[in-house]
């Protein structure tokens, strides 16, 4: 017959005196049980579901457990043996730092924790790419993602042909895609790209503008930077990129812009120094030929060619409109707020995750985004 716990007293020293520092090491969850004077449920129960217990009761299972040196369940064990392991996986597109430095990525990041927090679950993060790898260097990914102790994947913004896709998919564990690349039978997160780069595209040719020059976010994962040919960009991996450029490209068309006439300029990264480097070129040369407005892809991509404007001497928008794509916060926060794209980053990652924990979510959800007319974007002085 088990003996009551003595709620109010210590467990008897003849079972501290009988362990050693090995025993200490080597004690489990029935050794607390045993000593405590209580099931081995009442123990677990101690560790895992404390609102099952009084509290005078878990403290003394607790104490026990110090005295014996048991640090709970073994936390392999228990998911093996529940199939569950407490915690998400988050595969991003760029390195680690991007996660946390980007903040497009950051408020995405801080949704998917806000819903993670709600179902008390972890999150491990996983990169897809080493900062400083171009192109990105996956050596073990692949098996790290088949590794992973993780209930769930989402994954964040990953080109079309990303080797990790296929591994985490053999997997058979609940999947959810935000932005990229769409799967078939996979959840999606997203936003209308394609409309919103559009509607921005109008908002310039309402204006007044004709001559136009794209600058782009990163159309394959391998580096390459500058001006992107035919060639390059109908082979591009990442969907978000084509999308935009394509809203760009038919809302210029509809108005008469051939679109083969609007010069496209890759960036490597999401980047406004490197967007700087690539738009002065575009700046440099008669004010008939250079462009009256650059549709930018992202917010920092919009910051950088601001910079380029500045130092060419260039006034905005009085020589140069320019348009943007995100509304972070430097979109208003700067010396010349953004004429951009609102879209909810932090609602996407709350929304990834609730479709992750509830399947029986729609497999598809497209938040809204919203045009923000700032002072970047003005009326074309045409030349004459």
């Amino acid at each position: 017959m088990i003996a009551p716990p003595n709620l109010n007293g210590q467990v008897e020293r003849r079972n501290t005196d009988a362990m050693n520092d090995d025993t200490r090491q080597r004690a489990t969850l029935r050794d607390v049980a045993r000593a405590a004077g209580v099931s081995h449920t009442t123990v677990s129960n101690a560790f895992s579901r404390p609102d099952q217990l009084s509290a005078p009761l878990r403290e003394h299972v607790l104490a026990t457990a110090r005295m014996l040196g048991y640090a709970g369940p073994d936390p392999a064990a228990r998911s093996l043996r529940t199939g569950h392991h407490g915690a998400l996986g988050l595969v991003f597109s760029e390195d680690l730092t991007f996660a946390f430095s980007d903040r497009t990525a950051t408020l995405f990041l801080q949704g998917v924790a806000e819903a993670c927090r709600e179902r008390r679950s972890n999150l491990l993060l996983i990169a897809t790419r080493t900062v400083g790898e171009t192109p990105p260097a996956l050596g073990g990914l692949p098996d790290a993602v088949r590794d992973a102790a993780v209930d769930g994947f989402i994954l964040y913004s990953l080109a079309r042909d990303c080797p990790v896709i296929a591994p985490i998919q053999a997997r058979g564990l609940p999947l959810v895609v935000v932005d990229q690349p769409r799967l078939s039978g996979v959840p999606h997160v997203g936003i209308d790209d394609f409309g919103a780069a559009r509607q921005v595209a109008l908002h310039l040719l309402a204006l007044g503008h004709r001559r136009f020059a794209v600058l782009s976010l990163n159309l394959r994962p391998d580096g390459q930077t500058g001006p992107a040919s035919p060639e390059r960009i109908a082979a591009t991996t990442y969907e978000v990129a084509a999308a935009r450029l394509n809203g760009y490209r038919a809302a210029l068309a509809a108005a008469g812009v051939e679109p083969a006439t609007v010069p496209v300029v890759e960036c490597a990264f999401n980047d406004e120094r490197q967007a700087r480097d690539l738009t002065l070129p575009l700046l440099r040369c008669s004010a008939a030929d250079r462009p009256s407005a650059i549709l930018a892809m992202s917010d920092r991509l919009a910051l950088g060619a601001a910079a380029a404007a500045r130092e060419a001497d260039l006034a905005v928008p009085d020589d140069l409109s320019i348009t943007g794509f995100d509304d972070i916060a430097g979109s208003t926060l700067t010396e010349l707020p953004l004429t951009t794209i609102r879209q909810p980053h932090a609602e996407k990652g709350r929304t990834a995750v609730r479709m992750l924990t509830a399947p029986a979510l729609a497999n598809e959800r497209v938040l809204a985004t919203e045009l923000v007319v700032r002072a970047s974007s003005g009326r074309w002085r045409y030349i004459v």
